[in-house]
């Protein structure tokens, strides 16, 4: 088997951040699909080929919420947090090869990362914009982008219109900027480590010092 590991709203202020792994032991399975850089497609296009490919391929789906990534940062970067994820899903799956979509400027190292947080013998094979090199990768940015969706999408009826749930989402932060006003803390959904939150937070606390 071969697998492919990517993941969806790593940079994201709200909301999980899906990390997913696709295997297959004949990769032309999916040849046919019409894969792509899940960013590439239509949402509705990304549903349908979730439920081909969910059928064709093992998978994993690690699910990081914005409370871990918060515990974490303190005392280990990003990049390790992500790091540990794609470990995780390559474990599951036990596959001869792993590609990986490299969140580490330097791609080789995140392969030696991801290396040793390994258990059993693996080749890692990690590099930049892999989901437009291997199809493997592609198909597990696919499977991590719905599944992301569905949990914005759950957001959205729980808090109403959120947006994307990025910094650079205007409604996002529009979101963020009324909910902290209303109850002086950011959503549960939100991560509070991220400077979007805390700089909306500082302004606010301004603002009410003003207001005093």
């Amino acid at each position: 088997m071969i697998c492919g590991v990517d993941e969806a709203g790593k940079g994201a202020v709200l909301g999980p951040m899906v990390v997913a792994a696709a295997g297959i032991g004949d990769s032309s399975i999916i040849d046919s699909i019409g894969i792509r850089d899940s960013k590439q497609l239509s949402p509705r296009r990304r549903e349908e080929i979730y439920t081909i490919l969910i059928s064709a391929c093992e998978y994993h789906v690690v699910y990081i919420s914005p409370e871990e990534i918060d515990s974490s940062l303190p005392v280990e970067s990003l990049n390790l947090v992500v790091a540990r994820a794609h470990a995780a899903c390559v474990a599951a799956l036990s596959p001869r090869t792993a590609y990986l979509d490299a969140c580490d400027v330097n791609a080789a190292r995140f392969a030696d990362t991801v290396l040793h947080l390994l258990k059993t013998p693996c080749e890692i094979i990690a590099e930049h914009r892999a989901d437009n090199s291997y199809m493997i990768v592609g198909a597990a940015s696919i499977i991590a982008k719905v599944l992301r969706d569905r949990s914005i999408q759950e957001l959205r009826e729980e808090y109403g219109d959120i947006g994307s749930g990025y910094p650079s989402d205007k409604k996002t932060v529009q979101f963020l900027k009324d909910y902290i006003r209303e109850y002086a803390a950011p959503p549960p959904c939100a991560r509070k480590s991220w400077k979007t939150v805390s700089g909306l937070l500082s302004a606010q606390n301004q603002s009410s010092l003003f207001d005093f």
